[in-house]
């Protein structure tokens, strides 16, 4: 057998096809952390950019509404871009006694603030518009924070090449992009005054208060009292047709505290955040204050109801995060009607003849009424 004998230029050959082969593997080696993070910079720096977008969106929505309908003295943009950058500082919270209060207080000077600012733009406009204005304000100050936020960690893992900082953004991405594109959509429905998916609850007890004298219990919320089979009803939701979501906590309590009305079961209603894989509009029973929020309210429902000795039932319409603050779709306004029937179920079952039964519809009232 005669020995293998190189031809020429085949050694060459062999070292050029070994160097080609390994050298991807040498630049990942040495390379691959900086060549990931260049690309999820180009990745997280194209998102960014759509925020931008839906942020001078946002912004624009909200002057072109200040001007078309609230009509003001003058140009409104100075006053908007300040609003946009408003911020609320929470109460210290080391010592937890007496924080609810606090919060409360710290918030409702928040909202008058925000309103007496809008109504300082137009002093002659209705409050219906206000209130849309107020919403729209608080859906494109949240667009605008989004914004900041990941524009902050993205330069803060761009001047730093921390790459975990890139990587934790880039994975949450999807879902913010989705949220801020939820909140660019919900504008529109904003301003034609629309109900949105989270103004179930005051739906269904509004279409209760029909053709019923309504009081005025707290601030920006009402209240009827009915009867059924020989049970009386008082109904409390957050004003309409303006965004409102009332004081439910206050009204409840001065329902039972001040005008001394015995209780004797409270139902509450509200949307609730779906879980995947759940249907929109699913219906579902249980116990306790249905009611989202700071916990303002929700503290106070449940300190009075514990106080008195009363049972919480509650009554959710399941939806996802983006279907509460869009246009109501289809199948959670067709929950009404079985919420109602079950609404009826729970006073027949769970009450006497004689009763006084609470029912509270949570939500923002836009576009619906009373």
């Amino acid at each position: 057998m005669l020995p293998m004998q190189l031809g020429p230029g085949q050694f060459g050959d062999n070292t050029l096809y070994l160097l080609l082969f390994y050298l991807p593997f040498l630049l990942f080696l040495f390379y691959g952390q900086r060549i990931q993070a260049f690309m999820i910079l180009g990745e997280v720096s194209r998102a960014l950019g759509k925020l931008k977008i839906m942020r001078e969106r946002s912004r624009k929505e909200v002057i072109d509404y200040l001007v078309n309908h609230l009509k003001p003295k003058s140009d409104p943009q100075e006053q908007v871009d300040q609003l946009l950058e408003y911020f609320t500082i929470m109460p210290v919270d080391l010592d937890p006694s007496g924080i609810v209060k606090k919060i409360e207080h710290v918030v409702t000077v928040r909202n008058d603030r925000i309103r007496s600012e809008i109504r300082r733009l137009a002093p002659e406009t209705d409050l219906v518009k206000v209130s849309t204005a107020e919403n729209i304000l608080e859906a494109a100050s949240s667009i605008n924070y989004i914004y900041k936020l990941v524009r902050h960690f993205y330069l803060l893992g761009k001047r730093t090449s921390n790459i975990y900082i890139l990587v934790q953004l880039q994975m949450i991405m999807p879902m913010i992009l989705q949220e801020a594109d939820a909140l660019v959509n919900a504008l529109e429905a904003f301003k034609l005054s629309q109900p949105i998916g989270d103004g179930i609850g005051p739906m269904v007890v509004g279409r209760m208060m029909l053709n019923h004298e309504k009081l005025d219990i707290s601030k920006d919320t009402v209240m009827v009292k009915t009867e059924y089979k020989d049970r009386s009803l008082y109904l409390i939701k957050a004003v309409g047709p303006g965004g409102n979501v009332g004081e439910p906590g206050n009204a409840v309590e001065r329902l039972i505290n001040e005008m001394g009305v015995k209780i004797n079961s409270v139902i509450m209603i509200d949307a609730a955040l779906k879980l995947e894989g759940e249907k929109t509009g699913e219906v579902a029973e249980g116990v306790g204050a249905a009611i989202g929020g700071i916990g303002v309210d929700r503290f106070k429902i449940e300190e009075v109801a514990t106080k008195m000795n009363i049972p919480l039932y509650a009554v959710v319409i399941k939806q996802s995060l983006i279907d509460a603050i869009s246009v109501m779709r289809k199948e959670i306004a067709e929950a009404a009607d079985k919420v109602t029937k079950i609404v009826y179920r729970l006073i027949e079952e769970k009450t006497q003849p004689h009763d006084n039964v609470l029912i509270v519809g949570v939500g923002n009232t836009l576009g619906v009424a009373q």
